[in-house]
């Protein structure tokens, strides 16, 4: 890889497509990462608290998060029965997200279904099929390819008066309807700090992975109207930020 051969003193790296591709070119340059959720599951790194390598960073959140996720869902909107979990299965975050989403959906009453983000057109035509049958709602989990697909998966949420939830800010800015997960420019800000202990001379083995201790909920209330949902006063009255 072009970058590891200019032998830089550290690389800072965002997702797990980007660290991945780092990790098998070098095994000794420091590599400092942000949103990634399982690094552990990914082989990134030997354990949170011990990284044990040239690798260590920041995740978003743990896979318990897609409970809250499911939860959220129902919350604005009870007469949801069936979710399609969008997720990235090449990734061990897609896999691990679904797991626990899937753990959880009997006690909520719902039924799921898979959507890869592969490429655009998987995503159009899968939920052009879920649709199809009423009482169906989104779980957007996160992925490098979620996001590159933001504004398709929005509009297809809106196409097909889907209620949504997704993994950050960004979807409701957008004009999704509601997000909940860590602060993504705290993850940035994060990882800058990491990237000069390492510069003044501290090892990644030594930095342990930190995991988010506050998360946000957006919600974009014009997206609701639209979607003729009334959104519950006691949801509205938890968001940390609300989009009129």
């Amino acid at each position: 890889m072009e970058l590891v051969a200019l032998a830089p003193d550290v690389i800072f790296a965002s997702g797990s497509t980007a660290v991945g591709p780092l990790q098998r070119a070098t095994r000794s340059v420091p590599i400092v990462f942000a949103l990634v959720p399982d690094p552990v599951g990914a082989g990134f790194v030997d354990g949170l608290a011990r990284p044990g390598g040239n690798i260590t960073g920041f995740t978003p959140y743990e896979y318990g998060i897609g409970v809250k996720w499911l939860e959220v869902l129902k919350e604005i909107a009870p007469s949801v029965a069936r979710v399609a979990v969008v997720r990235d299965p090449t990734i061990t975050a897609g896999i691990g997200s679904w797991a626990a989403i899937q753990s959880v959906s009997p006690s909520f009453g719902v039924e799921l279904r898979p959507v890869d983000v592969r490429d655009a057109g998987e995503i159009e035509r899968a939920i052009a099929v879920f649709a199809h049958n009423p009482n169906g709602g989104l779980i957007v989990t996160g992925s490098a390819r979620a996001v590159v697909h933001r504004d398709l998966i929005v509009a297809l949420a809106a196409r097909y008066r889907l209620p949504a939830v997704y993994f950050e800010r960004e979807f409701p800015a957008a004009g999704g309807l509601i997000s909940y997960g860590a602060e993504i420019s705290e993850q940035y800000r994060q990882a800058a700090s990491y990237v000069d202990r390492i510069l003044k001379g501290e090892k990644p083995a030594d930095l342990p992975v930190q995991q988010p201790t506050k998360f946000e909920l957006v919600i974009n209330l014009k997206t609701a109207n639209a979607l003729g949902l009334e959104i519950p006063p006691t949801v509205v009255a938890r968001a940390d930020e609300v989009i009129e």
